[in-house]
């Protein structure tokens, strides 16, 4: 039953022009910034050359490219994850499903699980670019794995986060101005924290993209995954208790 539900909500996802819209548009800014990207590469590639410990293609033109893709990714998750749930309300199709024999888990993972989907899609898309450069350079293949998980990690939280937020409303103006909220305020705690003990304040910590920039710089903590890991858990439980609440009502 999961697996329906997911496979109805990418369906869904693709029957309507927003998310090829997204992926076009994300494809197609990120595409300037990496040739942008490796043309400058190219234009310092003789001065790096006589560097010691010179950084490479990778730190050169991918990490940059993926730290824009996470700004942009920010505001672009709340667009595919405001209908998710609210859409159901408004249409009244959510009731549907709260009186039908499938427990709210199921229904929750499997929505959770179509939204994965497309960030899956988005992601391995965007990974085209990076790998691309094995036709003429030697990219870190170790970083480009620590990236493209970070990359995963970063967006399957976010999709949390707005599923959560779209089960509270039937509007999904509000539930993407919501969504955008709270993951802003996840950046604004990165900036808060590094002003108070030195960067090592549990602010600091809590900031979902100070997370991310370790792993783009090909650092694998667990700490950083587990991290993802309870988040992704939390939000889930939250929109599980937010349904089972409405059906009790």
């Amino acid at each position: 039953m999961i697996w329906t539900i997911a496979r109805r909500e990418i369906g869904a996802l693709f029957l309507s022009p927003l998310a090829w819209i997204i992926l076009a548009v994300v494809q197609a800014i990120l595409g300037y910034m990496f040739l942008t990207n490796l043309d400058n590469f190219f234009i310092l590639q003789p001065q790096l050359i006589q560097l010691d410990n010179t950084p490479g293609v990778t730190d050169i033109v991918i990490t940059p490219l993926m730290q824009v893709a996470a700004i942009i990714m920010l505001m672009v998750m709340p667009l595919i994850t405001m209908r998710t749930i609210a859409e159901e309300k408004r249409n009244r199709t959510m009731s549907l499903l709260i009186s039908s024999p499938i427990s709210m888990t199921e229904i929750v993972l499997g929505k959770y699980l179509g939204l994965l989907l497309f960030v899956f899609i988005l992601v391995s898309l965007l990974m085209l670019m990076p790998l691309s450069l094995y036709l003429g350079t030697s990219p870190d293949i170790g970083k480009l794995f620590s990236i493209y998980l970070g990359m995963l990690l970063l967006l399957a939280s976010f999709a949390a986060i707005g599923l959560y937020l779209s089960s509270l409303t039937e509007n999904q103006t509000i539930a993407a101005v919501g969504t955008f909220g709270a993951l802003l305020m996840l950046w604004i705690i990165d900036w808060a924290g590094a002003s108070l003990d030195n960067g090592q304040s549990i602010l600091s910590y809590l900031s979902i993209l100070q997370h991310h920039q370790s792993m783009l710089e090909g650092v694998f903590d667990s700490s950083d995954i587990a991290y993802y890991l309870i988040l992704i858990t939390g939000f889930l439980v939250l929109t599980i208790r937010q349904l089972d609440r409405e059906r009790l009502l």
